[in-house]
């Protein structure tokens, strides 16, 4: 069975179009550049010539919050079979031919897209590009690889889920938190929906996301923009755009007037644990200020053994072996907030609970310590310098953040947001996110711990 072949052009038409239909190369610093292709590809540069090395990453704007009811797990299901055949080449081929020219390959899967990466030598780039362009549109599916897969991902999500309460509990906290956004349902799927996928929910996904027009291509390492427009419009150009891509409109969070709670027991929980999680907004393009205002909070509340909450509840109070806080900053839509606490032992659920309460108070209400606060900025600027000598690190930071709605010059401009950052904006920002009423606590339990 032949599924998903989409010609562009005629052959002849990919030396017959001019280099000036497409669009100019815009450079926005000494390392990136972008430009389009006419088929509404988006392709984004980032050069490093230390090492003859390059990493090719094809970045899908579809996951798993843009499958249709019904087919939870479908994204990440035809990441798999996206290794299988296509017209040219057999199954697992894409595979052994990068391991045979000496690179590596994978592909991963989020609520907000899909990636493919290689990474290989640079004189290897145009092979990469040609392969990855054939299974964008020449996937070869059967009834056999359906059922075969479909093995596989149900037991992966028997070893990475079902068999781990915390992942579980996470898996049902998010569940509550997004009431009516896809967000709430969990990327490898629900197990008795992933079950029944068939080979027409996957062609239907696969034909309606996996187009040009919908996809991101970041090539980081020793290229030049000059190479990678001629080959990417040499093997991505003449491919067809789909017409009927329609913008990314999901279904959103209606107002949360009531906060809510869940209890997990399981027998196999060795180390109970309070977690709540509040909707919060999310980065946006040009709108950035809230979003580094949270990440900084959270930071200066509950990241690392200086934090205000590890330093009360683990070593003034000692009565936390954890405690921590994070923010989910990059994502097409609502975020969310997390603070969690692990009690020692001999400390219930409650009482964790209300000293988490009690501890959050006091950090909104007591000033920010300047220090910690620059010294964070500091390690966060680090972090950013650090990070140019890792291209396929670069080539991930671009591509979660340009699939998640922002744009190059944001993802540029970030570490200045950040450094601007005051007392009274981390204030504000947390005052209005840490509203019980946007909420969800949940206790992780062995089942003892629930009667206290």
């Amino acid at each position: 069975m032949r599924f998903g072949l989409r010609l562009a052009v005629p052959f002849l038409a990919l030396f017959s179009a001019p280099l000036s239909a497409f669009a100019e190369t815009v450079r926005w610093d000494d390392k990136v550049s972008t430009f389009n292709l006419d088929n509404g590809m988006e392709v984004v540069v980032i050069e490093d010539h230390r090492a003859p090395v390059v990493v090719h990453m094809m970045w899908y704007r579809a996951g798993s919050a843009d499958e249709k009811p019904g087919v939870s797990g479908v994204a990440h299901f035809l990441e798999h079979l996206l290794f299988k055949a296509t017209d040219t080449m057999e199954a697992g081929e894409f595979s052994r031919t990068v391991a045979a020219n000496g690179g590596s390959d994978n592909a991963f899967t989020s609520h907000d897209y899909t990636a493919y990466f290689q990474r290989v030598a640079s004189d290897r780039l145009e092979l990469m590009m040609k392969m990855e362009a054939d299974r964008m549109v020449n996937l070869r599916l059967t009834e056999a690889d359906i059922l075969t897969e479909r093995e596989v991902i149900i037991e992966e999500r028997n070893q990475r889920t079902e068999n781990d309460p915390g992942a579980l509990f996470g898996e049902q906290a998010n569940a509550a938190l997004y009431m009516n956004h896809r967000y709430g349902v969990p990327i490898i799927g629900w197990r008795h929906e992933m079950e029944t996928l068939e080979l027409e929910d996957t062609l239907e996904y696969y034909e309606q996301f996996y187009a040009p027009n919908n996809t991101i291509l970041i090539v980081a390492g020793d290229v030049t923009p000059e190479e990678v427009k001629e080959l990417s419009e040499r093997h991505y150009g003449p491919l067809a755009a789909n017409p009927d891509l329609e913008p990314r409109a999901r279904p959103q969070e209606p107002l949360h007037n009531a906060e809510r709670r869940i209890l997990l027991e399981d027998p196999r929980v060795a180390q109970p644990y309070v977690r709540r999680s509040y909707i919060a907004p999310e980065r946006d393009s040009e709108d950035q200020k809230t979003a580094a205002a949270l990440m900084l909070g959270a930071d200066l509340l509950g990241d690392g053994q200086t934090s205000f909450m590890s330093r009360k509840l683990q070593f003034e109070e000692k009565i936390a072996v954890f405690a921590s806080a994070f923010y989910r900053a990059t994502s097409l839509d609502d975020a969310s907030f997390t603070t969690v606490v692990v009690p020692v032992e001999g400390v219930s659920l409650k009482n964790a609970e209300a000293a988490m309460d009690r501890v959050i108070a006091e950090f909104m209400e007591a000033p920010i310590d300047l220090d910690h606060l620059n010294r964070i900025k500091r390690a966060m600027r680090a972090s950013e310098i650090y990070a140019k000598d890792n291209v396929q690190g670069l080539a991930n930071r671009f591509g979660r953040a340009l699939t998640s709605g922002l744009k190059v010059k944001d993802i540029l401009a970030w570490p200045d947001v950040v450094e601007g950052i005051t007392e009274d904006d981390i204030k504000t920002a947390m005052r209005d996110v840490l509203n019980k009423k946007s909420s969800v606590t949940g206790w992780l339990t062995s089942g003892a711990e629930a009667a206290q």
